[in-house]
């Protein structure tokens, strides 16, 4: 039996972070995955979606370069390789997963991997044993009892990115980054996308103007917007699919090729011997303390598989501080309240801390600032004037609530947030900072002016 200091169960953005992060303090390490490196993530999710995202961006681009004062005759697109492009995309970040395995000394081990009691793991019947075992096993597309998931005509997001052919119409079911991306880029391309979202928001999650913003902007583009609306029933029988949706005028039948259910993820928990070691799990997710510790001694688990926002860089985090703890360093809790979540369609979304609606039924009184990329000059110079920014401040202390923004970039700017709320900066001391001009990053400057009415541009 082979013996290590630490096993990592999964080698997505959580697993194979985690794993060297314990090389490098030291510990002799391994990482089990039953099909590809990097994960989801990597593979399936975040990488090779932004790749998609970047085409149907270059294709606007194209379609719309007489705003530029440029002429390109009859620009078109080549689906295939759009797709194509993505999966070379992903199949670099694999590669450059397996060198950095490499050069951390990190034993990769194939196979489907099984908890057993004692400390040990059973790899398709080879055992290996360790002091610590991490569960990074993630997540895949849930399927709900009325959307069942065929993977031709009724399809997850894996599915999504490889078709062979582009719909001419996709029904896209659920509006958070994984449905409004896929429509952008579907749209984008010159498929009839329809969103059906089951709340009265679209990207539920964020502020309610931000949340406006993006309607306003999707429905400009030619997407149709289905809000307080149900997908009850669906009809494959036939060459495409058909959609009964209940909404709150009654029902309508919808028509398309192809329907994409993006009502959120399910933790792969299952046949991974949780319930033979007695690991304890609930609504899904494997139970944990602030340090990721089960109830079982040396079984941690990180990543979508626990509480918390199911976000690459949470489960990245999660593992470090799992294993710095391990390593008997001083490490504080994560503090979930100042993740930062961004969604990468056209507009951009990204946001971190309480929405407005949050701060006010918290009892604050906030001072609201908000600043249009209309106002912009690095905005109107690029043609990407849509959207905003949006800070809210406690108004007795000043402390910096939460910020939300929406537009060309803003998934690259949030991160001043997050950190001067990390920092806990104050209203005042944003202010003070000297922003660089012309850019979309001046917008934070002048949406906190805003709030303390000393906003110059508007």
């Amino acid at each position: 039996m082979s013996k290590y200091d630490i096993i990592v169960l999964g080698s997505g953005p959580g697993g194979y972070v985690t794993a060297i992060r314990a090389s490098q303090l030291g510990f002799k390490t391994a990482i089990i995955e039953k099909e590809s490196l990097g994960g989801v993530c990597l593979n399936w999710g975040c990488i090779p979606t932004k790749a998609l995202l970047k085409s149907a961006e270059v294709f606007e681009y194209l379609k719309h370069a007489e705003n530029y004062g440029l002429s390109v005759k009859e620009a078109d697109k080549d689906f295939s390789a759009v797709v194509k492009r993505s999966r070379d995309v992903a199949g670099g970040m694999s590669k450059g997963v397996q060198f950095l395995l490499r050069k951390n000394k990190i034993d990769v081990i194939e196979g489907f991997g099984k908890l057993k009691p004692g400390k040990k793991v059973d790899v398709d019947g080879k055992e290996y044993s360790a002091d610590h075992i991490i569960i990074a096993t993630g997540a895949r597309s849930r399927e709900l009892p009325s959307l069942k998931q065929d993977g031709k005509k009724v399809i997850g997001y894996r599915e999504a990115m490889v078709l062979k052919e582009q719909p001419k119409k996709m029904i896209v079911v659920g509006s958070g980054a994984i449905g409004v991306e896929f429509a952008y880029f579907y749209n984008s391309m010159g498929t009839d996308v329809t969103i059906v979202e089951f709340l009265p928001n679209v990207v539920p999650v964020e502020d309610e103007e931000v949340s406006k913003q993006l309607e306003k902007s999707f429905k400009k583009s030619g997407i149709k917007i289905m809000t307080s609306s149900e997908v009850t029933k669906v009809d494959t029988s036939g060459k495409g699919v058909v959609a009964t949706v209940k909404t709150a005028k009654g029902e309508e039948t919808l028509e398309a090729d192809i329907l994409l259910s993006a009502v959120g993820i399910k933790s792969n928990i299952e046949n991974i011997g949780l319930e033979d070691v007695g690991i304890a799990v609930g609504r899904d997710k494997i139970l944990v303390n602030n340090y990721y510790q089960t109830n079982i001694p040396g079984y941690y688990a990180i990543g979508d598989v626990v509480e918390g926002q199911a976000l690459a860089h949470v489960a990245s985090a999660e593992g470090i501080l799992c294993v710095e703890k391990i390593a008997g360093q001083n490490v504080e809790p994560l503090d979930y309240g100042n993740i930062p979540g961004c969604t990468y369609a056209t507009p951009e979304i990204a946001s971190v801390g309480m929405t407005e609606k949050q701060a006010k039924e918290k009892g604050y009184d906030i001072k609201v600032g908000k600043f249009p990329f209309t106002a912009s000059g690095k905005a109107s110079a690029s043609g990407a004037t849509e959207g905003f920014v949006k800070v809210i401040f406690d108004a007795k202390y000043g402390e910096w609530l939460g910020c939300h923004m929406i537009g060309a970039g803003v998934t690259d700017m949030i991160a001043e947030a997050v950190l001067g709320r990390k920092l806990e900066t104050t209203a005042h001391e944003v202010l003070k900072t000297v922003h660089p001009h012309p850019t979309m990053s001046e917008a934070v400057m002048e949406a906190v002016a805003a709030a303390y009415g000393e906003v110059i541009h508007l």
